[in-house]
């Protein structure tokens, strides 16, 4: 089975950056896709490989300490150059900044366990991080996701297993949704307000009742169309019937 490859476009695509960036990083010998043969496709077109993502990743990581890119292709050539390096030095910056960047820490301490455990990480793993990282900074401010931080270290071992069982109870709610949604039950009928409380439980479980929070979750959810592997798109339609039976019912969100 040959390795996965990417066309610019599709990196961009995926990671968020510009193909113009791509195409710079390229020019300055900072990152150029590996398969340049083109024949194997018989497209012509040069391909990044699984080790162009982790290099990418690296980047990303090095010029969020506020390295140039100059420093960074440096940096990178040193006969002593660690990957997992990256992550430490990110985090060790990071605990010097102000208090906000307090949860971007947390964050890459996560992360540079992961890459210890796990040794050799795929390209799969760091474009999913890459993903998530730049889909959560576009939502939430500092302040907001060091909110949630400071929760979820208060909430304790209850609270971390409420997280665990988060993403059953979401599947576990859109299932009687659909199954209500199906059986014809109207948005005013007591079985949908009790699917409407339900769907509130869950949203204050994870915004603890703050407005920006929550703001920022609903823009996210209505303008992708996938978040963390979940079909969002197909969602909708779910979420415009507990909308309808959350007003029927009268219950406020934590954005009113």
């Amino acid at each position: 089975m040959s390795e996965q490859q990417w066309k610019v476009g599709e990196l961009a695509a995926r990671t968020g950056l510009t193909v113009r960036a791509l195409h710079h990083y390229d020019a300055i010998g900072l990152l150029c896709p590996s398969d340049r043969s083109g024949s194997a496709h018989g497209s012509g077109h040069r391909r990044y490989t699984a080790a162009d993502v982790t290099k990418l990743h690296q980047i990303m990581c090095l010029k969020q300490l506020g390295f140039s890119l100059e420093q960074i292709k440096e940096y990178m050539t040193r006969a002593d150059y660690d990957p997992r390096e990256v992550v430490r030095l990110h985090l060790a910056k990071v605990r010097e900044q102000a208090a906000e960047l307090a949860q971007l820490g947390d964050r890459l301490e996560g992360l540079s366990q992961t890459l210890d455990a796990a040794g050799d990480v795929s390209a799969e793993t760091f474009l999913q991080t890459i993903e998530v990282m730049t889909m959560i900074e576009k939502y939430y401010t500092p302040e907001q996701l060091k909110q949630i931080e400071d929760r979820r270290k208060a909430g304790g071992a209850e609270m971390e297993e409420a997280i665990q069982k988060g993403p059953q109870m979401w599947t576990d709610l859109f299932a009687d949704v659909q199954a209500a949604m199906d059986t014809g039950v109207d948005p005013a009928d007591p079985k949908a307000r009790a699917l409407a409380e339900r769907w509130l439980a869950l949203v204050m479980g994870f915004t603890g009742g703050d407005p920006g929070i929550f703001n920022s979750l609903k823009k996210m959810y209505e303008n992708e169309d996938n978040v963390r592997g979940m079909d969002v798109k197909a969602m909708r339609p779910l979420n415009e019937y507990l909308e309808k039976a959350r007003i029927a019912a009268g219950i406020k969100h934590p954005g009113q």
